[in-house]
């Protein structure tokens, strides 16, 4: 690579000079924080972006000044998206495999975090129905629009580390439920749905990426309070080891850059199958501090993978 990018570059930064322009690029969650920043990145250098929102109203609100700064060819079109219903996600699959216009990349940016317990349209816990379920269903059914050495990113997060899924009891109906133990557990979900696409279709030169875009204080955090978002930080600050500066938020265009050089930037064959963050693939690590960066090993294990997209079609009750 001709340039080194890390925690504070932004997507600007890590995108000067890259001509998008012919590339189509789909972001879901384009209605707010990172998706629209994504979007308006993607699109000031030319992508044509399709920004699936649940919400069209707030995503055009949201989005105008992606229109506003879309160049060299770029541009925007919203579609409709809930990833909570699977219903909706058939629909738009649907929609967009009929439209048949192919995509070069696909980021998969929607999420919920440490929400109360309760459950999507179908019944599933609600962070790894959304997170996981919803975009494992909607992304396998528009694969053929990738097209040959295009790329999946999904966002995960360095919250992966809080717990593994569990293949016994996805729904926490024997499992007492726990806001973040639920969160890490679609987040581990994010990763190795990434490694399994990966391996599947690596050999038309399609290549999958999981991304942790740091801690950014969007609307994804609208569940948490003041006092349990200090608290976090707190215990993030008294893990680290001594010399080590204390935890610092993301800008908003700091946490969204990962997801466009994984996407964008990054040769496919060094990001394919891999987890990264702060614009580099991410090292293995299974030390007990959950937030001083790297990827768990059962997150990246191939057979687990294999094992959680087979519980996932089970699920959704589609084979892919």
């Amino acid at each position: 690579m001709t340039a080194q990018f890390g925690a504070q570059s932004t997507t600007d930064e890590v995108l000067k000079g890259v001509d998008l322009s012919g590339k189509r690029i789909l972001v879901t969650g384009a209605s707010a924080g990172l998706g629209v920043e994504t979007a308006r990145a993607l699109a000031a250098h030319g992508a044509q972006v399709t920004g699936a929102a649940r919400d069209l109203a707030k995503a055009e609100r949201a989005t105008q000044e992606v229109r506003a700064q879309a160049a060299n060819g770029g541009g925007l079109e919203l579609v409709e998206l809930d990833l909570a219903n699977l219903a909706s996600v058939r629909a738009r699959s649907d929609a967009l495999v009929a439209d048949g216009r192919p995509f070069d990349v696909i980021i998969a940016n929607a999420g919920v975090m440490a929400c109360p317990k309760g459950v999507t349209a179908d019944g599933f816990e609600t962070q790894f129905g959304t997170n996981h379920l919803g975009h494992f269903t909607f992304v396998n059914r528009i694969a053929s629009l990738l097209k040959d050495g295009g790329r999946l990113v999904n966002l995960s997060s360095s919250g992966h580390r809080f717990s593994d899924v569990d293949l016994n009891d996805p729904n926490f109906e024997h499992t007492p439920y726990d806001e973040f133990g639920a969160y890490g557990r679609s987040k581990t979900a994010n990763v190795l749905f990434a490694v399994e696409f990966d391996r599947r279709h690596r050999g038309r030169g399609v290549r999958a990426a999981a991304v942790h875009p740091g801690g950014i204080q969007t609307e994804l955090g609208r569940h948490m309070t003041p006092g349990v978002m200090q608290r976090m930080i707190d215990n993030i600050n008294a893990a680290r080891p001594g010399g080590v500066e204390a935890f610092q938020w993301k800008t908003i265009p700091q946490g969204a850059a990962t997801s466009v050089w994984a996407a964008c930037v990054a040769p496919a064959e060094d990001v394919g199958g891999r987890f990264c963050e702060d614009c580099h693939v991410a090292e293995v690590v299974d030390a007990d501090n959950l937030l001083m960066g790297g990827v768990r090993t059962y997150a990246l294990d191939p057979e687990h993978a294999k094992a959680l997209w087979a519980k996932s079609e089970e699920m959704v009750g589609e084979r892919f």
